[in-house]
């Protein structure tokens, strides 16, 4: 199904199937006797949804190449070490944008005093936050879930749940920009301008915008079919011409970094990835910024 202006999903369609996709992902890269990465909550997430294909990725039981398991450890290391460092560093706020069934807010080790704000559509947040109670599990910091549409007015709801704009804000922006259209993407950019404060640190995924195209996310539908799974990347994605987030928070006061995906791989032991579909993206890897002033 193609996306629409102010279309909504659930965890089992749309854009909250790949939601669901990413936390599979993250329980297979878990299993073993010297996991890649520790995420003791996604397993029962997916399960909960009960999409047979992801039901089974999750507890193992089909295919999920090395190459795939590889990038899915460095990408949720990168966002886990963006907020430990800021953390580490003094901050006491932060806000996952678009966060699914991401579980930093329960298995990472938040200093006393730290709050965190959780934004997605309001089904996927009430069903994430029903499943884990259920389940007694308890947030290690303190969680405060939006549910709110990030195409809609979601500064209003994050002020309104007692967001501090004087306060320095860790954000991640994980997995999100792609599904949005250009102009969206440079709104919620402007958004979290205007919502930080000077020392706040951004990091979300870096991809050449020239590399954006159709025949991209067609192909990494096929991967996808390949290995079961019966989402439609080519179309979820907004493809073609945009800005580069980078350009456009370096136009707005934040120093930009990159991380190259080959470094980002070296940075955990990994050789670089050969996968012809990285390489599509052309310059691609992982953003860092920090607001200079607020």
């Amino acid at each position: 199904m193609s996306r629409t202006d102010g279309d909504t999903w659930d965890l089992a369609s749309s854009v909250g199937a790949t939601a669901t996709a990413v936390a599979a992902s993250r329980a297979v890269t878990s299993r073993g006797s010297d996991p890649l990465l520790d995420d003791p909550y996604a397993d029962l997430l997916v399960e909960a949804v009960g999409v047979p294909h992801f039901v089974a990725l999750a507890r193992g039981e089909t295919d999920f190449p090395d190459d795939m398991r590889a990038n899915i450890a460095v990408r949720t290391r990168f966002f886990d070490d963006v907020l430990t460092d800021a953390t580490a560093a003094g901050v006491r706020q932060v806000v996952i944008l678009a966060s699914g069934l991401d579980t930093r807010a329960y298995r990472l080790p938040w200093p006393d005093g730290t709050t965190v704000f959780e934004l997605d559509q309001p089904r996927v947040i009430d069903f994430k936050t029903r499943v884990l109670t259920e389940a007694g599990v308890t947030a290690a910091a303190n969680r405060v879930a939006v549910g709110v549409d990030l195409r809609d007015d979601w500064p209003t709801a994050l002020r309104d749940n007692g967001f501090d704009t004087s306060a320095r804000t860790a954000w991640i922006a994980e997995g999100l920009l792609v599904y949005l259209p250009p102009e969206a993407q440079d709104r919620l950019l402007d958004h979290i301008t205007a919502l930080s404060a000077a020392g706040s640190v951004l990091a979300t995924e870096h991809m050449d915008p020239k590399a954006l195209t159709g025949e991209w996310a067609k192909e990494l539908s096929a991967r996808s079919r390949r290995h079961g799974s019966d989402i439609d990347l080519s179309a979820l994605f907004y493809t073609g011409p945009r800005t580069a987030a980078g350009d456009h928070l370096r136009e707005h006061g934040w120093q930009v970094t990159v991380l190259p995906t080959d470094q980002a791989y070296a940075a955990h032991g990994f050789d670089p990835p050969a996968d012809h579909l990285i390489a599509m993206v052309g310059d691609s890897g992982y953003l860092t910024a920090q607001r200079l002033r607020g």
